[in-house]
């Protein structure tokens, strides 16, 4: 499991047309087309639609001096901080994100990462990591 969890390319099975979590039957995308509502999405799908976005919108944000705050999904979070911290494909697969733990970015002029860190209590934050580490690992 943890390969499709952590890999880069890999992606986990598909939902059935009929799940009920199908984006494509969600009120909340009902004006987005179907193509754009993947079943299975793997962190280089991910990648390729939010680093657009990322550099269309947000980015440009950032360069009008705003300050701001994405929330989202563990792969979108994880899409982001690849291309933040410029990771290899390898890499990444050894990140461990807290859910819940604001991670925090400060960008140069230029747009790269000067310095980050995560809020709050470090030994809450290595607890937090420690149970995300342990996501998708077989009991023995």
């Amino acid at each position: 499991m943890n390969i499709w969890r952590r890999s880069f390319e890999v992606r986990p099975p598909a939902l059935a047309e009929g799940d009920e979590r199908n984006p494509a039957i969600l009120e909340q995308y009902r004006e987005v087309g179907r193509d754009n509502l993947p079943l299975s999405e793997s962190l280089k799908d991910t990648i390729e639609r939010v680093v657009p976005y990322y550099e269309k919108v947000i980015r440009s944000d950032m360069e009008q001096g705003k300050r701001v705050l994405i929330t989202a999904h563990g792969n979108t979070i994880r899409a982001l901080v690849k291309t933040f911290d410029n990771l290899s494909n390898e890499e990444i697969m050894e990140v461990n994100i807290p859910t819940g733990i604001p991670l925090v970015y400060i960008f140069n002029e230029q747009g790269q990462v000067v310095k980050k860190y995560y809020l709050g209590d470090e030994n809450n934050i290595r607890e937090k990591v420690g149970k995300v580490s342990d996501q998708g690992k077989v009991a023995v």
